[in-house]
């Protein structure tokens, strides 16, 4: 079954270039399965690097990579709790998730 496109009478040559930054940004960090696992993890409150290695099956310098390039893009924060200054416990930054999501939400939405 196919739909019949509506044939238009001129070409439209003054069609302004899109800002695709932002959700470009978003799903190539996204793309990556250990990074979209580390944020699915971090969902559910914080988590330190072991843990999530443990759970993605990935060594620590791994997830501490991706974790620095989830960081650099603002999507996580690290914290170290007081009394235990071995451990960087990881979160997600909510508002910068929700943000890259709606950026995600722009691009991909089917207009009205």
């Amino acid at each position: 079954m196919s739909a019949e496109l509506p044939v238009l009478p001129d070409l439209r040559m003054e069609l302004p270039a899109p800002d695709v930054e932002a959700p470009l940004g978003a799903a190539a960090l996204l793309a990556d399965g250990t990074r979209a696992g580390i944020l699915a993890i971090l969902r559910d409150g914080p988590h330190c690097v072991c843990e999530m290695a443990a759970a993605l099956g990935e060594r620590q310098n791994n997830v501490s990579n991706h974790l620095a390039r989830l960081r650099d893009a603002g999507l996580v924060q690290a914290s170290r709790v007081s009394g235990d200054s071995r451990r960087v416990y990881y979160e997600r930054d909510e508002a910068a998730c929700a943000a890259a999501l709606a950026a995600l939400r722009a691009l991909l939405e089917v207009p009205a």
